[in-house]
């Protein structure tokens, strides 16, 4: 069913089959993250994302990465973050140093206290994640699922899509040179 709107757009109307999928998506999607997020906040005292920001400076070079390539790898805006950073600080999980390239820059560091935290949280996190959604999928689903949410994902982040100029996403933007 396609409708015009005011000043002659036209709707590209959902399917009933994409709209059986967008929805399936969205509740599966929206239960997943509650199931996570109940997890960690149950065994850690904590949210999703600040779990998420521990374990990318888990994972990166000496723990450390610089606020905008962090607020990047995470897909969020920069004052979130800055938000959820500050709230870790505060708790001893993470530190905030000045980057010694961009005056404006900083970096966030995980403390020994944070990758602890980290460590305690991380398998119940691992089980939460594996029960509610890689045990309920086959093998073949699994590679399905990648596919998927990669073609999503490259869809969404490239330059030259029909929303596209590199600065209109807050983690998008270019940052100066990697700070040590």
């Amino acid at each position: 069913m396609k409708q015009t709107y005011t000043g002659g757009m036209t709707t590209r109307w959902l399917t009933p089959e994409e709209q059986r999928a967008w929805r399936a998506y969205m509740a599966a999607s929206l239960l997943l993250e509650d199931a996570i997020d109940r997890q960690l906040q149950q065994d850690a005292g904590m949210p999703h994302l600040y779990y998420s920001i521990l374990s990318v400076l888990s994972e990166s070079p000496e723990r450390r990465l610089r606020m905008t390539d962090l607020a990047e790898r995470l897909k969020i805006t920069r004052s979130r973050l800055t938000y959820a950073v500050t709230r870790l600080e505060k708790d001893g999980m993470l530190r905030r140093e000045a980057c010694r390239y961009d005056k404006r820059g900083s970096i966030a560091v995980l403390t020994d206290e944070g990758f602890a935290v980290l460590e305690r949280a991380a398998p119940g996190h691992v089980e939460t994640v594996r029960s509610s959604l890689f045990d309920r999928l086959s093998e073949e689903q699994v590679g399905q699922l990648e596919e998927i949410s990669a073609a999503i994902a490259r869809g969404l982040q490239e330059e030259d899509g029909p929303r596209a100029a590199a600065d209109d996403v807050p983690w998008r933007r270019r940052s100066s040179p990697t700070c040590s």
